[in-house]
């Protein structure tokens, strides 16, 4: 219900835009979704500059279907019920972001101008381990695992402090 003041009543011209705003289709939030877990994954290959990544290999059938569908329709999600061939392939992926996001910290800690605050030189406050972490609870991977390979990483690279924390 769209509730207007009695001096609007009589204006006339074009529909305002919160009634063109009230007359759209809702959206189904979980293709929402889906879109945004591929658009992390995109920029996560981008910005890591990861090889050999095929991103739509960490999707089943139904998912890569739905990729292409109007974010009005609702659509057949993939279900709990997952092939392990594509929680492999997903599994490895976030392991490998998570390696990269290490060597990054790595090389930028080498130089000797690089602030303290500044771990992660990709934008301000973008912890990438810690997105790969959320992001595999989209791919229904164990958060656990992500985390163990991180602080495995961070030993292996010589950054004891950080693997403590």
């Amino acid at each position: 219900v769209l509730d207007t003041e009695d001096a609007w009543v009589s204006v006339e011209g074009p529909v305002s835009i919160v009634e063109l705003a009230l007359e759209q289709k809702r959206i189904h939030y979980p293709l929402v979704e889906h879109q945004f877990v591929l658009c992390t994954v995109l920029y996560a290959i981008m910005r890591l500059s990861l090889k050999g990544v095929k991103p739509l290999s960490l999707f089943d059938s139904k998912g890569k279907n739905a990729f292409f569908k109007d974010l009005t329709s609702v659509q057949l999600l993939p279900s709990g019920d997952m092939d392990p061939n594509v929680l492999s392939i997903r599994q490895q992926f976030l392991l490998k972001v998570v390696t990269a996001a290490v060597q990054a910290l790595c090389s930028s800690r080498k130089d000797s101008e690089v602030s303290e605050e500044e771990y992660f030189p990709f934008e301000k406050g973008k912890n990438w381990p810690t997105l790969a972490a959320d992001l595999a609870q989209y791919l229904q991977i164990s958060e656990d695992l992500v985390r163990r390979h991180y602080v495995c990483e961070l030993y292996s690279y010589g950054m004891d402090h950080l693997g403590e924390e």
